[in-house]
């Protein structure tokens, strides 16, 4: 008999689920009822019950436990993934398109012999077949992808589809599995992690940003944009350019190389709107933009569009905020 299940390989850090794997968690409950199937959440570790039982809005949750789990090793974890697929064939595996993922979705691909589309913003049914869309080449173009195998692979972007609920209910069926690795098994080994320095803002849960681009020209004159940022109590963003140019910290990008953004507020000043930075911040509630050219593509996105100076548009708006907000 065919296995319908739409399985979703969960992904942690430090203790903590990724908001990927909750997102993932969304879309598998509507492909697999789509299927006649049921969603299922695999993770792999030790000791890590309690992550198990945040994953209640799967239907079941595999949970596979040993001490070789620790830490994420892309050989033993490829290892365990795939004798667990082998033995219960699901029709589709859903992994994150992250650095993790990309160490594991290309591997199981090729290991099991089921076709992988990568880079997905898009997943459906479609005649009782998976089909997606994959952003390919910096997200300049998408691609259509039927896939027409009886199980698929798909690694699938951050922020794409929205998350579940984390903790609404427990599991629906929670199996706890012994691995099948010694802890010193295969030719990786885990030395340690390095953790970046944290900085005063995570741009990724503020409510409003403002975001600066390459339309700034210089370092000195960001201050006009942070005076707009302070008047509107947001914080301040940029799109690449900005980075790689060394004005603001990597912790501030937004953007597919950078972080996805889902604020209530966007406003991006001086930026064209590249797809890569479209991808990053395209889901936000409102988005006003302030460009000198009409026909940039930031335009496509915005609810509101300002075409002019952003020297002489972005003072006068945090004049005026400023106003306001004394009253």
């Amino acid at each position: 008999m065919a296995n319908h299940d739409v399985f979703v390989i969960s992904e942690h850090l430090q203790g903590k689920l990724s908001d990927v794997t909750f997102e993932m968690l969304g879309k598998a409950h509507s492909i697999a009822s789509a299927l006649g199937g049921r969603a299922v959440a695999v993770l792999l570790g030790h000791g890590v019950m309690e992550l198990a039982e945040q994953l209640g809005a799967a239907d079941q949750v595999l949970y596979i436990e040993d001490a070789a789990l620790r830490d994420f090793v892309p050989e033993q974890a490829e290892d365990i993934l795939k004798g667990l697929l082998q033995r219960e064939q699901p029709a589709l595996t859903m992994i994150a398109n992250t650095s993790m993922g990309m160490d594991l979705a290309a591997a199981l691909s090729a290991t099991l012999d089921w076709p992988l589309i990568a880079y997905c913003s898009d997943v459906q049914v479609i005649d009782g077949k998976i089909a997606a869309v994959s952003q390919i080449y910096g997200g300049k173009i998408a691609v259509e992808t039927l896939s027409g195998y009886d199980h698929t692979v798909v690694s699938v972007l951050a922020g794409v589809f929205s998350a579940v609920e984390r903790r609404a209910t427990t599991p629906g069926s929670l199996q706890i599995m012994p691995g099948s690795r010694a802890a010193n098994a295969g030719r990786m080994r885990f030395k340690g992690l390095i953790v970046p320095e944290a900085t005063d803002v995570d741009i990724t849960r503020e409510t409003m940003l403002v975001s600066v681009g390459r339309g700034i020209g210089s370092k000195d004159n960001i201050e006009l944009v942070e005076e707009l940022a302070d008047a509107l109590g947001a914080a301040l963003a940029a799109s690449r350019p900005i980075i790689d140019s060394g004005w603001l910290p990597k912790q501030r990008q937004v953007g597919k190389s950078g972080l996805t953004v889902k604020p209530k507020l966007y406003m991006a000043i001086g930026i064209s709107g590249a797809p890569e930075h479209l991808q990053g911040m395209k889901d936000a509630e409102l988005i006003i933009a302030i460009n000198s050219d009409a026909s940039a593509p930031i335009f496509e996105v915005a609810d509101y569009g300002i075409v002019g100076d952003l020297f002489d548009i972005v003072p006068a708006l945090s004049e005026r905020i400023a106003e306001v907000r004394t009253r």
